[in-house]
Formats: C-alpha cells, structure tokens, sequence
C-alpha cells in the first residue's frame, strides 16, 4: 500500500468509528511500571495486552502521535519491558508510547508468522481505537529489535497476513519505522553472502511460511514509511551487511530510510542497562531527533536529563 493512502483510510477508520466496532476498553492485569495496559487480541484463548504509556494530562479525545514497539527474541521468547524504558521517555516528550505482547514459540507453541499477524493486530487496534487512546491515526510509529525489529520492518513491507477476523480497511501500515538490529533479510538473495548460509537456509522452519513471504528486504516497495535503523557493525546474530543492503536496496527504490552505524557494537547493543549505556542514550536521542524531524515531537531532546532524574 503507497504511503499516501494511509492518510485517507486513517481518515475513514475515524467517519466509520461506529461501524468498525472500537471496542470498550479492556484492562490487562500487570501492566509494566509506569503504565496501564489493555487487551488488543484474543485468540486461542490467549489474551495480548498491550502496555501504554501516556504524557502528562492525556485525554481521549486528544490526537497525540503513538510509537508501538515490537520486543526481540528471536520468534521465540522476550518481553514488553526491553522497551519500557524508551516508552517512558517518549510519553515524557509528548508521545503515546506502546509495547506490545505477542504469541512466541516458548510460550505459546507458534512460528514467525503468527508474531507477525500479532503486530499487524496491533497496529489496526491502535489506530481503530485511535479517538478513545487519544492517539492521531496518521501518527503510528512501530518500533522494535531483532526479531521486534523484523515486526515492525515488516508492518512497512509486507501487507499479506492480516488477521482474517479483522478489518482489513482499517490499516496496520505504520507511518513511521524505528529498527533496532532488526532482521530484515530472512531469505536467500542472489550475490548476497550472509556469513551464514546454513543458518538463512533454515530459516524456513521457524517462519511457519517460505522465509521469502516474511523477508522485509524481499517485499521492497516504494511504499515505505520513513525508517531509521540502528546497527551494530559487529553484530554476529543480525549481520550489518543485511541492513546495508536493505537500506540501498529501499533507497534505489525511492524510500527515506536511514541507516545508523554503530561501530564494534553486537547485539542488542542499544539495550537500557541499570550501570548505564552509552548507546542506549545515544539511540534514543536519535530516535527523538528522527521523530521531531517527521513531525512526532517538538523541541529539543532531554533524554540525559530525563534518566539523571531516574538515578
């Protein structure tokens, strides 16, 4: 779906508010610090809440930009709270910051691709619910790392595996992609080394689908939101050589992605740490400058000060 669509279906999901079912709230038991959480998908008799974080004197009725962000564990385990500490930054700066559950394979016996539809859930929960969260629906962000990356790197490229309970006028399009070491090249590409070819080749078996279908670099339009990845050049999980070439490849398509090198760092070097993080911090404040840049956030970043004030 072009970009340029998102505005005009956002736009009906508010005309058609009363026909497209915006569910009464439905609070979620332990809700992360600082935040409350509701349900946003039922299924199999499991219950996904959704954490929300909110600034000061939020209302329904309000149309604050929203960042959803997915969490990393390879398809198989992780936690909303690796991006508690960015929410309550974000909801600090004027953002509705979200982390979201979804069904894994250590808890709930799933591949890849239902991770997926679960974000794509959230994202259509979000902006369907966007008038009682407060939330503008032209200003969805998803965010996430590694395997949440890939999620959210999804949401902007992939546009099959919709929920089939759901409305599917209603867009799980974010408008805006923030990516941390995301996993964006899940199948083979011709003249690309991997540095692992055996583990690209299996990954078929932990997608639930051909790995093509879920590779983000393989459904590359020029449609995508503007997107920022951060990378670390020594990551041995998430190769940074597959967000170079995601990156060339998007802008060869006219895309505004940007890609972030972080020189030596691996894996989950972005991550917040109780003794301190250098690239925590330094990540954040280039995730508030992109997102001031796009219209999400005003004035200048106050992250330092906001986590001296935590200590």
């Amino acid at each position: 779906m072009k970009i340029r669509n998102i505005a005009i279906i956002s736009g009906l999901v508010v005309l058609l508010a009363g026909t497209v079912s915006a569910a009464p709230p439905k609070d979620a038991p332990n809700p992360l610090p600082g935040a409350r959480a509701e349900i946003y998908k039922s299924i199999d008799g499991v219950k996904l809440p959704i954490h929300i974080f909110e600034p000061n004197g939020h209302k329904a009725g309000d149309a604050r930009p929203a960042i959803v962000f997915f969490f990393g564990g390879g398809w198989n385990s992780g936690s909303p709270s690796q991006f508690e500490k960015q929410c309550t930054y974000l909801a600090s700066r004027g953002m509705v910051a979200m982390s979201a559950e979804y069904r894994v394979k250590s808890r709930h016996g799933v591949k890849a691709v239902s991770c997926f539809s679960d974000a794509k859930s959230a994202i259509r929960w979000v902006r369907q619910n966007a008038q009682r969260l407060g939330v503008d629906p032209n200003r969805i962000a998803a965010g996430g790392g590694s395997a949440g990356g890939h999620l959210a790197g999804a949401l902007g490229t992939i546009s099959a595996f919709d929920d089939p309970t759901e409305d599917p006028s209603i867009s799980a399009l974010p408008n805006a992609l923030v990516l941390f070491n995301p996993a964006l090249v899940l199948a083979p590409v011709e003249g690309y080394d991997s540095g692992n070819p055996k583990k690209l080749a299996g990954m078929e078996a932990r997608m639930g689908v051909p790995s093509h279908q879920l590779s983000p670099y393989h459904h590359i339009g020029s449609g995508i939101p503007p997107t920022i990845i951060f990378h670390g050049t020594a990551d041995k999980t998430v190769p940074f050589s597959s967000a170079e070439l995601f990156t060339r490849q998007a802008k060869k398509k006219g895309n505004p992605v940007e890609l972030v090198p972080y020189e030596g760092q691996g894996h989950g070097f972005f991550n917040y740490k109780e003794k301190g993080n250098p690239a925590f911090l330094d990540t954040l404040k280039k995730t508030d400058a992109f997102l001031v840049s796009h219209g999400y956030l005003q004035g200048s970043n106050t992250a330092e000060a906001f986590f001296a004030q935590k200590e």
